[in-house]
């Protein structure tokens, strides 16, 4: 019994630390220019948005917006594993939207996004979200990339694709 609370407070304690131990100097992201279309539709370059300059800020990565006819879709290039890297229903709830849950929409046969609904002053928007490694490997969200990101069973860089549709 008291092997396992040792072996239980180690191993919180080994993960309370993961996230502090040196990495070094961020590995910089390669010049690759934006893709020219996203799932099937033609990207249209957009201006970037104010809360855009305060997330490049200390990125360790690009940014950039795009419309594509139908919905807005924010692109983010990183090459390391970072917290910097955060789900987006996290961006909206702290602007002020109300935050439900969607169903995964299916991007490819085995690829999916984990999607949202923020509500916020009349306006829903549907929110999906999805992470693409230079291998090919996709990941729903965040959180089921960090992990491997971090411990190297993915390697980057890495293309995060969040689509921004108003629905109301």
């Amino acid at each position: 019994m008291i092997r396992s609370h040792w072996l239980v407070a180690a191993t919180a304690l080994v993960a309370a630390a993961v996230p502090f131990l040196p990495q070094g100097r961020a590995p910089s992201v390669p010049e690759i220019a934006w893709p020219a279309s996203f799932e099937g539709r033609p990207l249209k370059p957009l201006a970037p948005a104010p809360e855009d300059a305060r997330l490049a800020r200390d990125f360790p990565g690009r940014i950039a917006r795009f419309d594509d006819g139908k919905r807005q879709v924010v692109l983010r290039r990183v090459a390391t594993a970072t917290r910097q890297l955060h789900p987006a229903r996290d961006c909206f709830h702290a602007i002020g939207y109300a935050i439900a849950p969607l169903p995964m929409r299916r991007i490819a046969d085995m690829d999916f996004a984990s999607c949202f609904e923020a509500k916020r002053r009349g306006v829903t928007l549907h929110v999906c979200e999805r992470i693409v490694a230079a291998d090919g490997r996709s990941f729903a969200d965040v959180s089921s990339w960090y992990w491997p990101a971090l411990f190297g069973r993915s390697t980057g860089p890495w293309l995060a694709a969040t689509t921004v549709e108003r629905v109301s």
